[in-house]
């Protein structure tokens, strides 16, 4: 049965958009998920494997701390697995996060032109693809653009209380342009620094609208993750205590590394699904404030009415 199309080019207030946004997630997230780990399968194995790297390392450097035997090379050899697997984490965010901005930019792309509800995960990834020239381009001058913005935000945010509450607002609007200017890179296909001057644009033009929507979303978001990691985190809790009651060392054997391994790595799995959720907020916000400023879609309804008279 298809799905009823949600028209995200619709000028809507803050309320609206992030009640049509939460529309949006639960009709799409089932056939974004089927996407996410078909294009992430290969990361999501990387994650392990980093994963249980660094706890092995990490026990092991435990476990020569609390003893009186010098382990010499071995002490340095588990440093070295903490540091390899901290290096190809962070080398390992950056391509994720690439990939997963990327992927959701199309999604929500290709959910409002084809007009019917229905993506084809072929189309997802020709987007992605053919767009991965200008989002590295654009994620490198991100992250200029980001150490400028929280420098300013840790200057302003020495100010007594009114500073702390600036430099959340810094960030929000900083999150709010770049997610605006990535969908207008993909939807309206412009040029990185034509890009990132669209979503100026629309961010000044209704600020507090970016900056409240991504707020409220953002939060109500980070609830449901923390619920979901609540269930990995509870069984861990078990086992721990469990460990304490009986006097198992956790430090020691395999299976406790098996399940700090496990652990690690769902947390950064749903850590990387939220980079995707975090682009599907600034998606449908980008398709209101498009229409807001623009008028496209209530145009075509009006040129419609006169070609049907």
């Amino acid at each position: 049965m298809p799905k009823q199309f949600i028209q995200l080019k619709q000028a809507r207030d803050i309320g609206e958009t992030i009640g049509i946004f939460f529309d949006f997630f639960k009709q799409n997230i089932k056939a974004f998920l089927n996407i996410f780990i078909r294009y992430n399968g290969i990361f999501i194995i990387a994650f392990l494997g980093l994963s249980y790297l660094m706890v092995t390392g990490f026990v092991g450097t435990m476990q020569s701390t609390n003893t009186l035997v010098d382990t010499g090379a071995d002490n340095s050899m588990n440093e070295f697995m903490v540091g390899l697997g901290a290096i190809g984490f962070m080398l390992l965010f950056l391509v994720t996060g690439l990939l997963n901005y990327s992927l959701a930019a199309s999604y929500v792309t290709q959910y409002q032109t084809n007009g019917d509800g229905t993506v084809q995960k072929e189309s997802v990834w020709k987007m992605t693809i053919d767009n991965v020239g200008k989002t590295i381009l654009f994620i490198f001058l991100m992250i200029l653009i980001y150490i400028g913005v929280l420098v300013v935000g840790v200057i302003v945010s020495i100010i007594p209380i009114l500073g702390t509450f600036a430099y959340y607002i810094i960030m929000l609007a900083f999150q709010s342009w770049m997610g605006l200017s990535f969908m207008s890179m993909f939807y309206e296909k412009k040029e990185v620094t034509a890009a990132f001057g669209e979503g100026w644009n629309l961010l000044f033009k209704y600020f507090w609208h970016s900056v409240l929507v991504n707020l409220v979303v953002s939060l109500l978001l980070s609830i449901l993750m923390l619920l979901v990691l609540m269930i990995p985190g509870v069984l861990i809790g078990i086992y721990v205590w469990h460990a304490a009651e009986t006097g198992v060392d956790l430090s020691d054997g395999a299976l406790p590394k098996i399940i700090w391994t496990i652990g690690l790595s769902i947390l950064l799995i749903v850590f990387t699904l939220n980079q995707s959720v975090s682009q599907f907020i600034n998606g449908v916000l980008y398709f209101s404030l498009h229409e807001k400023t623009y008028n496209q879609t209530t145009r075509e309804n009006i040129d419609q009415i006169g070609l049907r008279e």
